[in-house]
Order: structure tokens, then C-alpha cells, then sequence
């Protein structure tokens, strides 16, 4: 048995995929910002990771998977909400991957799309006590429209990040305060508002926040 986790982290996860949908090779990019506290704070740390011909829906299962087992390095376990604007990662493994998994991983209506990524996914969740939670993408959430910069520029580049580096959000963050963006916001305080609740084992639900 696994021990409790004791500690908390926030992901904000986004994705990119440059011609999503059209015929041809579409290079794609994933990214996050993830907070941990500190003895000395809140910090911050971003990854991100490409592909020269993917999707939407690959790169948000691939940066999900991607996170959990860095976070997982060694051997830390945690507390982990991964807030995303995917309903098709939220939304996929809160309903219908537990259902495909009980059959097997087969679906009633013909075959599971990513199916290696899904059960990657799956397979990655022990790692941590985590739960996944849908926020609007492009509707003003600092933290999403970070993660979606992240993302595109990673597909625009075609870069992978070493693991978690240091993060540019507080930067970011005070380049659009000082244009009269987000008045009022405060990262630290949202974080440890989402950070108590998962100390407390408070279950998310599906939809929270903008």
C-alpha cells in the first residue's frame, strides 16, 4: 500500500496543435505551471514538451502523463490537481476511462482513440493521489493563458523542456498587471486556497472556476 501523500501540488496544464485537424503533419506542444510550496514559499516550475505530427487531444494526454511522473521523481508522492481547458482529458479520465478499463480497454462503440496514451495515463495515476478539474480556456484564468504561452510555444519551436525548470509566470504575471490585466489577482492566494483543500482531501469536482 502506497503511503498518504502529504504534500500538495497545482498543475495548470494547456495544449497546442498548429492546424489541428487538417491533412498532414501538425507539430503540436504541451505545457504547465506547477506550484509546490516551500520552506520558503510558493515555487513555481514550468515544463513543456513538442511533437513534429500530433493533436489537440495527444498532447493534452501527453502532458498529463508527462507531469505526473515528473513530479514523481524520486519517488515523492503528492497530493496533485491538474486543472485543464481538455474536456477531452478531464472528462476522459473521470468517466470514461474507468469504464474502459473494467471491460478491458474496449469501448461499447468501436475503438479508443490514443489508446496508448490513455492507458499510459492510467497507468500513471497511482504515482499520486490526483484528480483532474476543467477550467474555460481563453476566458481570462492567468494561469490557463500561461500554460496555453507554454504550449505554443512549444509547438511553434519544437522544444521539450529538461524536466521542471525555473518558471517565467511571475514575470509574465507582472508585464500584464502593469498593462491592467488581472487587477486584484493573486497567485500565491490561489494557490493555497486549491492548496488547503487538498490537505483537507477535499474532492474537486469536474467544473471548478472560470
Amino acid at each position: 500500500m502506497s503511503a498518504p501523500a502529504t504534500r500538495a501540488a497545482v498543475v495548470h496544464l494547456d495544449e497546442s496543435c498548429l492546424g489541428n485537424g487538417r491533412a498532414g503533419d501538425n507539430p503540436g506542444g504541451s505545457g504547465g505551471l506547477v506550484e509546490v510550496r516551500t520552506g520558503s514559499g510558493v515555487e513555481r516550475r514550468d515544463f513543456f514538451l513538442h511533437a513534429p505530427s500530433t493533436t489537440n487531444n495527444r498532447m493534452a494526454l501527453a502532458g498529463a502523463i508527462a507531469v505526473l511522473q515528473l513530479l514523481a521523481g524520486k519517488g515523492n508522492r503528492m497530493r496533485v490537481l491538474l486543472v485543464s481547458d481538455s474536456e477531452y482529458l478531464v472528462k476522459g479520465i473521470r468517466e470514461w476511462a474507468p469504464g474502459w478499463k473494467a471491460r478491458g480497454w474496449v469501448r461499447k462503440g468501436g475503438v479508443i482513440e490514443n489508446l496508448e496514451l490513455w492507458r499510459a495515463l492510467w497507468a500513471s495515476l497511482p504515482l499520486h493521489d490526483a484528480q483532474f478539474t476543467w477550467v474555460r480556456g481563453h476566458a481570462g484564468h492567468p494561469k490557463n493563458e500561461y500554460a496555453n504561452d507554454l504550449a505554443v510555444l512549444a509547438a511553434t519551436t519544437q522544444r521539450t523542456s529538461e524536466g521542471l525548470v525555473a518558471s517565467g509566470y511571475d514575470a509574465w504575471l507582472a508585464e500584464r498587471v502593469a498593462k491592467g490585466k488581472f487587477p486584484g489577482y493573486d497567485a500565491d492566494a490561489a494557490f493555497g486556497t486549491i492548496e488547503q483543500r487538498l490537505l483537507d482531501d477535499d474532492r474537486f469536482a469536474r467544473s471548478e472556476g472560470s
